[in-house]
């Protein structure tokens, strides 16, 4: 994407018109090695059969996004239980797994398919499912005694964790589909417009150029309501020399991207430039500190104890960052608050310091950063210096 460098008078040239998103190009089929992967772990859990019921890990699994179907895993065979209205959609997954499409309840069709496979014993995805849910589908099932149903945990989530080549190029699209509309908007953005109207637009570039959805609500946040993180868009205003910021995420086939990036319309508040500075050196401090190895508070501990030192270190209350894929969060949690884990080798995290004044206004600036092996790679190419962001 061309870098937009404002001219001597301050404008900005007009984004380009981008043509639609294609489909990506066919790779290697992921889905039966990442089910062996999982097989692969059956003993450690002492399970013979594992019921997976988050649709996010159905679709890592399967490539199958329809959501409302669980996939049932015996040692050597895969079952996917669905209904009518996803039928047709699952017809090309059919060499991939078997199709159930039930007739009844959901539990009674997970009943019929353990008992086809004469299971003993089933696993359970304990951060999936409800109590009310397990005990009905026990009840369904027949079994007694504890060691029927074991409750796995985050089984599926370790593997998605670390992304395959499929996988960074779909949320490197994701970025590249969000990066270009908001590309398409900065110029048209006006004092007096209001914030709904900036988000609206963003929304529509993003789809037009093939995100399914937003990835989450588009904040746009004038100028003193930049101090609330996670702020929802209203009837306010943006106003000429006054700051916004714009925290966006597209979805592209599953996968998310989400950035961040703080505006001033003219020229910069004297305190929100200050703290852009620094939350700029903090957001540059700390991914080049990012290495494999290295934990989550370590990488953290850099961006907050540079806030620190400046004097704002109350004022960053969250953590740094977080994993991104299918799930706009995920692991790894890059955070001072949550036990420290290793970074490794193919996690995709979110770096977003932020410095937040009440009454004031906040910047936050957010990319998205490929671990490997040397280091991590910016998986976002927009700018983030305070000339480009000066509207």
């Amino acid at each position: 994407m061309p870098t937009r460098t404002p001219s001597r008078s301050g404008a900005r040239k007009p984004a380009s018109k981008k043509p639609a998103a294609s489909k990506p190009a066919k790779a290697a089929n992921p889905f039966p090695g990442r089910i062996a992967r999982l097989r692969a772990q059956f003993n450690n859990e002492r399970i013979s059969h594992l019921l997976v019921t988050n649709p996010l890990d159905v679709a890592y699994l399967t490539g199958f996004h329809g959501g409302d179907s669980y996939l049932f895993l015996s040692p050597d065979s895969a079952t996917i239980i669905s209904d009518f209205r996803y039928q047709e959609e699952l017809a090309p997954i059919s060499r991939l797994a078997e199709i159930f499409i039930r007739k009844g309840s959901i539990v009674d069709a997970v009943a019929q398919v353990c008992n086809r496979a004469r299971a003993k014993q089933i696993g359970l995805q304990a951060d999936h499912i409800t109590i009310g849910e397990c005990e009905s589908l026990v009840k369904a099932l027949g079994f007694t005694g504890p060691s029927r149903v074991v409750m796995t945990h985050g089984l599926v989530a370790a593997m998605r964790t670390i992304k395959d080549d499929s996988e960074i190029a779909l949320i490197t699209k994701a970025l590249d589909i969000q990066q270009q509309a908001l590309e398409a908007v900065l110029p048209h953005i006006k004092p007096g417009m209001t914030e709904m109207e900036i988000a609206a637009r963003i929304e529509f570039e993003m789809k037009s150029r093939g995100s399914s959805q937003p990835g989450f609500q588009t904040i746009v946040a004038a100028e003193p309501y930049g101090s609330l993180p996670h702020y929802r868009p209203g009837p306010a205003k943006v106003a000429k020399n006054r700051s916004v910021l714009i925290d966006w995420g597209s979805i592209y086939h599953g996968y998310h991207g989400d950035m961040t990036r703080t505006f001033a319309l003219g020229k910069w508040p004297a305190k929100i430039k200050e703290i852009y500075n620094i939350v700029l050196d903090a957001h540059n401090l700390a991914a080049d500190a990012i290495m494999p190895g290295k934990t989550t508070k370590e990488i953290d501990a850099v961006a907050r104890d540079y806030i620190t030192k400046h004097g704002y270190g109350e004022q960053f209350g969250h953590g740094l960052g977080h994993g991104i894929g299918f799930n706009g969060h995920e692991e790894p949690r890059l955070s001072h608050m949550l036990a420290a884990s290793e970074l490794k080798v193919g996690q995709v995290v979110t770096v977003e310091p932020g410095i937040y004044l009440p009454g004031v206004g906040g910047v936050r600036i957010e990319d998205c950063f490929l671990i490997t092996p040397k280091g991590a790679k910016n998986l976002c190419t927009m700018p983030k210096t305070l000339e480009w962001s000066t509207l």
